[in-house]
């Protein structure tokens, strides 16, 4: 739950209003957020945010564009005005193989004093830590534009041929040097455990502007108060990822007065950033009053998606390019059930009168997560969607059957997931720089297509992985969750996929059906995800129970 803090003379100007202590904290309801404090000596607020998808809010910028709308200051789309320029960005070949994707722009004309600066660095380190996984999928640089000359240059180098004086240092320091001595490198070296080169980011005199994910040059790299031109870039693992960070902060200076010029990155596919995502999304006419039970006329329908800064295009709503966070037409029913207010909702009479319980699957399924939590092993939880090449490619296994979304936003978010063993094993790649050993379990619904039959499944899967990982110790696993319930199984020495080591796996079977699967995961799939110690799992239909 990130919380940002911001002065609140900044907040009425970036409005253009005068706000109350209660003024504030009606709005951030509207932010799915809270207000938690207002310090009248140094006139800063401080606001919490709970909903991790709308990255743009972490920023005073972002969160007084968004009360604009509510307020009925500014309706539809901000302007964002992109200025063409010959800047450019030239991407070396190798990156590929150790952080693909970069994207980048200037913007010039605004004097940065502290109180921007800081706020800035608040954005960017928000971003990076929480939506960037802690910069292994995004990082952000910011660099003062007047000590740069282009064009930059991305590309990588061999770990001791390069050296620069890191922010904060007197010293030159090796790229290896900075990883082992550096304290940032000390705590973001991990990202780069496994690369045989280092990613660098070079200006066209060779003057080092940073060493990404890791640290900016102390030269190029610090922006000081009183700049008025600065250079932004980022870096990632995730295309989408580093293009919406570029859109969010150049939103960001935008609304703060500044001139924004493109950037040209000549890559293996050449285009320019900022660059646009141009989404939209149709709304069937009657979805938003039959979910909210309103009686919405169609001008009130516009009025309330453009106070939520959306555009619209005939039957389309046309989504702003600082979000990624809507995948379904029910996500901007949502933003318009936020811009009426829940409040203002009637409330609807009693129809039937029941008593509530749990139904028994729900009282199964938290006892054997209680079972499993006392063994030893910790929880984890992800989106019910996924993709064909989590669950398939790189668990070396082919499709058994998966739904697929037929208009995905994201490719990431493709499929409805199938089964919960290669989630363990994406969550275990994410954490190969935490200490071993690491046993997670997680439960929750899959879902698997037969023909035209679609089964939902309560699923349980567990992982461990260590030195010492195998067949022996996750069968105890088993045995725990068995004995608990009263169940007799047997194990027969083959399953229906192939992600385990031949001799090594086996279904598990109860009245002569095939509730599970149990076994060591082979070395090509945990090659393929990076994991560099032994892993054993075992996944349970609770269903068939």
């Amino acid at each position: 739950m990130p919380t940002i803090n911001f002065a609140l003379a900044d907040m009425e100007a970036l409005i253009g209003k005068r706000l109350t202590e209660d003024d504030l904290d009606l709005l951030m309801t509207y932010a799915k957020g809270e207000f938690e404090n207002y310090d009248k000596k140094t006139n800063e607020v401080t606001v919490s945010l709970d909903d991790t998808n709308l990255p743009y809010l972490w920023s005073a910028e972002g969160l007084a564009r968004l009360f604009k709308g509510v307020l009925k200051l500014e309706k539809g789309h901000p302007k964002l005005e992109i200025k063409k320029s010959d800047y450019t960005l030239e991407v070396d070949k190798s990156v590929k193989e150790v952080r693909p994707h970069i994207a980048a722009f200037v913007a010039k004309g605004k004097k940065i004093d502290d109180y921007l600066l800081k706020q800035l660095v608040q954005l960017q380190e928000k971003f990076c830590e929480s939506y960037g996984r802690r910069r292994q999928k995004v990082s952000i640089g910011l660099y003062s534009y007047k000590r740069i000359t282009f064009p930059v240059k991305y590309t990588t180098v061999a770990p001791e041929k390069m050296s620069f004086v890191p922010l904060e240092m007197t010293d030159k320091l090796t790229l290896k040097e900075i990883l082992e001595e550096n304290p940032k490198g000390k705590e973001y070296g991990w990202i780069l455990k496994d690369a045989k080169k280092y990613p660098i980011l070079l200006d066209s005199k060779d003057e080092v502007l940073s060493f990404p994910p890791i640290i900016n040059s102390n030269f190029t790299g610090r922006v000081e108060a009183d700049d008025t031109d600065v250079f932004f870039e980022v870096t990632g693992t995730d295309e989408e990822s580093i293009l919406l960070a570029t859109n969010i902060f150049a939103q960001a200076l935008y609304d703060r007065g500044f001139d924004i010029f493109e950037c040209k990155i000549k890559a293996e596919k050449p285009f320019s950033s900022p660059k646009p995502f141009n989404d939209s999304i149709v709304i069937p006419e009657d979805l938003a009053q039959s979910m909210l039970g309103l009686d919405l006329s169609k001008q009130d329908l516009l009025d309330l998606l453009k106070r939520a800064r959306y555009d619209i295009s005939g039957n389309k709503v046309m989504i702003p390019d600082y979000r990624r966070d809507i995948l379904h037409p029910v996500d901007v029913v949502e933003d318009i059930a936020v811009m009426f207010g829940y409040e203002n909702i009637p409330d609807a009479p009693l129809s039937s009168y029941t008593i509530g319980k749990r139904q028994p699957m729900t009282l199964q399924v938290n006892k054997t997560r209680d079972m499993v939590a006392g063994a030893g092993y910790l929880e984890v939880m992800s989106p019910i969607l996924s993709n064909k090449s989590l669950l398939y490619e790189k668990m070396h296994t082919k499709d058994f059957g998966t739904v697929e979304i037929s208009e995905y936003m994201s490719e990431t978010y493709s499929v409805v997931r199938s089964w919960l063993t290669p989630i363990l094993m994406d969550v275990l790649s994410k954490n190969t720089h935490v200490e071993y050993p690491q046993r997670i379990f997680e439960q929750g619904l899959t879902t698997q297509r037969t023909g035209s039959k679609i089964t939902d499944s309560e699923r349980i899967a567990l992982a461990t992985a260590h030195s010492d990982a195998g067949f022996t110790e996750i069968k105890q696993a088993l045995d725990v969750v068995m004995k608990a319930k009263g169940v007799l199984y047997t194990l027969e020495p083959k399953t229906n996929v192939q992600c385990f080591i031949p001799g090594r796996e086996a279904s598990i079977i109860v009245n002569k059906k095939q509730v599970g699967i149990i076994g060591e995961i082979s070395p090509q799939v945990l090659s393929t995800f990076g994991v560099e110690v032994p892993v054993s799992t075992l996944e349970l239909d609770l269903s068939l129970f």
